[in-house]
């Protein structure tokens, strides 16, 4: 008995493996039900296709809800910046072209970020108004300056920028899908591994308690914004060169799907612990689930009730196994503070030095 439950304990410390486990059940349901499809590498292919720019959406949004933050305005980074490299594709004419766009789209998801943090951190809005008034501000602009038109852009399949993040390596696995995986292991090693990444984690248990350890949380929820931009930008960047269009909604749709994969993948909502392998395995699961409800010849009336139910199914296996990091990160703190931490705590609880930091582990555990 001992020896299973410490089995248990050792696999619940794998990051990302219980929402793994749930989709590789998944699709072996999906392989039995649906074999004609599931037995085929084409369709594996398509998922490495079209689920990237929700994967990048969503590790950008799993740093902001780990910090105690949402962003709503994410969908219209992803036209703005469209809107952005297909201005200057179609106006600019010049071999640099491609590559001008590239940088001003992300440029332009900077900005939508940059602003949001400025909202939220200096003049103190909650980040649910700020984002949620951005997305309808940069959606207005997109179209206003679109003129509620689409844009071709047949032409960028013969340039280099295709090529590198879109084209096909080996003339079969989709760039894009390596551009996302590339995106989760930095990602995952700015959140576990990087000072920032701590930072976001107690900015979302506490930011009364991240203040006292020294952390610049306004500065901090001004650079996690600006980032989360420019991680829009690039999943609409991805989202236009793989299509070979831009239109000025491009990026609707995408809201619910990508945090119902950061949610499954273990992300609290309330902050404090995010998980970007999580994530990683949600994105994929969102991505594949209604190809692959329809594919069993389940009739649709059904796909949205199924897909509720695996997510459902995804999230309870993650409660069940998650342990929190806390604990870890305190130890963490008080190795790179010395002993100046336990003053910190001193003034937060006087008759309790420690009881602040000690007795701070996620309430949620």
């Amino acid at each position: 008995m001992k020896e299973r439950k410490s089995l248990l304990a050792t696999l619940a410390k794998i990051e990302g493996l219980p929402v793994l486990g749930v989709m590789l059940i998944m699709l072996a349901a999906f392989i039995i039900t649906a074999p004609s499809v599931f037995t085929r590498p084409l369709i594996y292919m398509s998922f490495l296709q079209t689920v990237p720019p929700a994967l990048v959406l969503g590790l950008g949004l799993t740093l902001v809800i780990t910090a105690g933050e949402i962003d709503l305005s994410f969908p219209a980074v992803v036209a703005f910046s469209g809107f952005a490299f297909a201005w200057v594709f179609k106006n600019v004419d010049a071999a640099w072209a491609p590559w001008a766009g590239f940088a001003l789209a992300l440029v332009a998801g900077a900005l939508v970020g940059y602003v949001n943090g400025l909202l939220v951190a200096r003049i103190g809005v909650p980040s649910i108004m700020a984002t949620l008034a951005s997305q309808f501000f940069w959606y207005g602009i997109t179209i206003l300056l679109a003129g509620g038109l689409q844009l071709n852009l047949r032409e960028i399949e013969e340039t280099a920028v295709h090529t590198i993040f879109t084209g096909r390596i080996f003339g079969i696995i989709p760039a894009q899908a390596l551009w996302g995986l590339a995106l989760t292991v930095f990602l995952w090693f700015v959140l576990n591994r990087h000072k920032f990444g701590e930072a976001l984690m107690f900015i979302g248990d506490n930011p009364n308690v991240a203040r006292v350890m020294g952390i610049n949380v306004e500065a901090t929820r001004i650079k996690l914004f600006t980032w989360m931009g420019v991680i829009a930008a690039f999943a609409g960047l991805l989202l236009t060169i793989e299509i070979n269009v831009f239109f000025p909604t491009q990026g609707q749709g995408y809201m619910l799907p990508v945090m119902a994969a950061v949610f499954i993948g273990g992300t609290l909502i309330s902050g404090g612990l995010g998980s970007i392998v999580g994530t990683l395995w949600g994105a994929y699961i969102i991505g594949s689930l209604q190809a692959g409800v329809v594919a069993t010849g389940v009739t649709s009336y059904w796909v949205q009730s199924v897909m509720g139910f695996i997510m459902a199914a995804a999230v309870v296996i993650n409660v069940s196994m998650g342990e929190g990091r806390m604990a870890g990160l305190v130890k963490t703190f008080r190795r790179w503070t010395g002993s100046s931490l336990e003053s910190g705590a001193a003034e937060i609880a006087p008759n309790e030095p420690d009881a602040a930091l000690d007795n701070h582990s996620y309430g949620h555990e």
